[in-house]
């Protein structure tokens, strides 16, 4: 931009005044500034002020910087225009000005005053803020739970180490052992997590995810072994590893690399902030437990080193496709875990994911996503499953002897579809399939253990208060088609598992929530005689 006098070294200056903005080829009448232009480039005649000046070629070049010293020379310029003509006002025009001045001095000074106030609380921020480049966003969580069967509940556990982390022992007969569990008691725990987010550039962003917490849910005291974190447990009910330590949860840097592509990549990325979303299964705002908050067949990495490509094809097409190797935080690695970043694993030879996505959303009410997984799968004590063992729903198998395996493969398969059909509500549900190989260290190998699960949905957006959103879910987690004789925990006695789940968030304020929720859990461990199990869970939401 140029303003009478403010001439760069590149500009001819012979060239004329202009003294009408039309003769700016570059300047049309549809400018958002057009008429600040025309006042300030035509003629006193026209109007205008008359100090403003163009390029040798008629053009104005309005997306163009100017120089400091080309912004004071244009600014003394059209001041000079403008005590010009003080001179030759009329005296009555002067004189209601001074009348404006008067009558408005208590507004103007209320107005300097406030001008003040803000410019010191500018200066407080600059002064005192975090820094120029991070923004600091928050999530803490309160979960007050207690679960309560109908009688006490038949567990796939061992008897020696009745957690839920020991394996089972495989009887003369090579039924897995089994353990009763009775009653266990109210739990009031939290979660927090942090997002440090850095942008370098405007179109990147580094996030560090710090979390703590310290929850342990009373459902986990009545599932088989492996199946911590699954049924009736809210997702925010848990500890993000050793309880009350600060980890590092997520760690990426996002790009992109062209208009429709973004990369993210780094030594621990969140498999579930990019696959099988859905509206009304998200769990700060959805359906709450792990079973139900996702497919219960995928992510044998939670967290892991890697990268992901998300591709917006074109509307309404986007493709994801990522590898990840397990580097979970609530993993220890004292037990074999965090391998990408054990030299003796390393990035290529853990456990690993390949995953592809499409999702298809023809419109904004309608979200359909189509996904496939590959998984290597690395051994826990000899025994593939666990937390690392989808599409196991985190259940043990051994080659059907009480035997360990070799590292296994399997493939999953999910399809997933979200449709507010109304303002009021919504449908939803999820189908996933899966299978392992079963690599036998002393057997032959070749066989598999098949399964797949079901959910299906409500969701009743704005319910009771606008950005409320109340959720019915109803879910098989695990109904095994093929290799239950390889199951070492999860099969029970051939009975299925089914779980209803029924929540509502309720929007106290823009940053503050309470989300009670309500579980039924029937034949809980796939043992049809076991009794009900009900959870209720109360969740105080603190978002900042």
């Amino acid at each position: 931009m140029l303003l009478s006098g403010t001439l760069p070294v590149d500009v001819n200056p012979a060239m004329a005044q202009v003294t009408s903005v039309q003769q700016f080829a570059d300047v049309q009448p549809t400018d958002w500034a057009y008429e600040a232009l025309a006042y300030l480039a035509n003629s006193e005649a026209e109007g205008g002020l008359d100090c403003l000046e163009g390029y040798p070629d008629s053009t104005f070049k309005g997306s163009r910087a100017m120089t400091r010293y080309e912004f004071a020379a244009g600014l003394a310029s059209c001041l000079d225009a403008v005590v010009g003509r003080l001179d030759s006002l009329d005296p009555e025009v002067l004189a209601r000005i001074e009348a404006l001045q008067r009558e408005f001095a208590s507004e103007l000074a209320t107005l300097r005053g406030r001008v003040d106030a803000l410019e010191a609380a500018v200066s407080e921020l600059e002064a005192n803020q975090f820094s120029t480049t991070t923004v600091l966003r928050g999530n803490a969580w309160l979960n007050l739970t207690q679960a309560f069967p109908d009688g006490n509940i038949l567990t796939e556990r061992n008897p020696f180490a009745p957690n839920p982390f020991a394996p089972p022992i495989r009887g003369a007969d090579g039924t897995p052992s089994r353990v009763f569990r009775g009653q266990p008691q109210a739990t009031f725990s939290y979660y927090v997590n942090l997002n440090l987010i850095t942008s370098f550039t405007g179109r990147d962003s580094l996030v560090t995810q710090l979390a703590v917490g310290n929850g342990n849910s009373p459902a986990n005291e009545l599932v088989s072994s492996g199946f911590l974190n699954s049924w009736g447990v809210p997702f925010t009910d848990q500890g993000a590893g050793t309880p009350n330590n600060v980890v590092v949860r997520e760690l990426f840097y996002s790009f992109p690399i062209a208009d429709s592509i973004q990369v993210d990549i780094g030594p621990r990325l969140n498999y579930y902030r990019y696959f099988d979303g859905n509206r009304f299964t998200f769990f700060q705002t959805g359906a709450s437990t792990f079973n139900s908050s996702g497919s219960t067949l995928l992510g044998a990495v939670d967290r892991g080193s890697g990268v992901v490509f998300r591709w917006n094809i074109i509307q309404p097409l986007q493709l994801t496709v990522g590898y990840l190797a397990e580097n979970s935080e609530f993993l220890n690695p004292a037990f074999g875990f965090n391998t990408s970043s054990n030299p003796g694993d390393g990035l290529f030879n853990s456990s690993n994911i390949i995953t592809a996505q499409l999702a298809i959303s023809p419109v904004r009410s309608f979200n359909l996503r189509l996904l496939y997984a590959r998984s290597s799968l690395k051994p826990y004590n000899g025994y593939i499953g666990g937390a690392v063992g989808e599409p196991l729903p985190y259940g043990y198998i051994d080659d059907g002897f009480g035997g360990f395996l070799n590292d296994s493969g399997a493939d999953t398969l999910v399809a997933n579809f979200d449709w507010q059909i109304a303002d009021w509500i919504g449908l939803f549900a999820r189908y996933s399939w899966g299978r392992v190989d079963v690599n036998p260290v002393a057997r032959e190998e070749g066989r598999q253990v098949r399964v797949q699960s079901f959910q299906v949905g409500l969701g009743f957006p704005d319910l009771f208060k606008r950005g409320a959103l109340g959720v019915v879910s109803f879910l098989i987690p695990h109904d095994y088609l093929a290799g239950e004789e390889f199951l070492l925990s999860g099969g029970g006695d051939g009975g299925t598992q089914t779980e209803l789940e029924v929540s509502y968030r309720y929007p106290v304020s823009d940053n503050i929530s309470l989300v009670p929720a309500f579980y039924a859990i029937w034949n809980a461990n796939n043992f049809e005689d076991n009794p009900t199990v009900y959870v209720g869970n109360l969740r105080f939401q603190f978002t900042f």
